[in-house]
């Protein structure tokens, strides 16, 4: 089973039981570094999360996990925070970002550019106003690589 199928499929699984208590789904990664394989669910919530929640949902997670055995190998399963730096992978996280610092890639430079780091002015008509220290930039969703939240000091 491909990665891409295997984070599609632990999505599914553990959706239901975020939309219950309330969690929100930030990302899933499944990827091998040296000779292992982690799961890792990033997870989070109004007030932010804690290390219970995460116990709750690993817990809950690994019950389905070990019923439907969607992944082949042996790895290790990772519950946790995004952390400060929280990406934002869909557009609905971007919006709730307005006001924030950011950092974003693109695909292909504007205005000779690929980085972008500053505070996000607006998000609108798919387009993102990035203030940085030197000018305003506006960014077409269309080609953000990624983004994050940005911790600017």
């Amino acid at each position: 089973m491909s990665t891409s199928k295997i984070k599609a499929t632990v999505e599914e699984m553990v959706q239901p039981y975020l939309d219950e208590h309330g969690f929100e789904l930030v990302d899933v990664e499944y990827v091998k570094e040296g000779s292992n394989w982690f799961l890792r669910v990033f997870v989070d919530k109004d007030g932010g999360i804690d290390i219970d929640d995460c116990g709750l949902i690993s817990e809950h997670l690994s019950q389905k996990l070990d019923e439907n055995d969607p992944i082949p190998t042996a790895y290790f399963l990772e519950v946790s925070s995004p952390g400060a730096e929280r990406p934002l992978k869909k557009k609905e996280d971007v919006a709730k970002s307005v006001g924030k610092n950011v950092f974003v890639t693109v695909y292909e430079p504007i205005n000779g550019l690929k980085e972008f780091e500053g505070k996000l002015e607006s998000f609108e008509n798919e387009e993102l106003l990035i203030q940085t220290v030197k000018k305003q930039h506006v960014i077409p969703y269309a080609k953000v690589a990624s983004a994050r939240l940005a911790i600017i000091f």
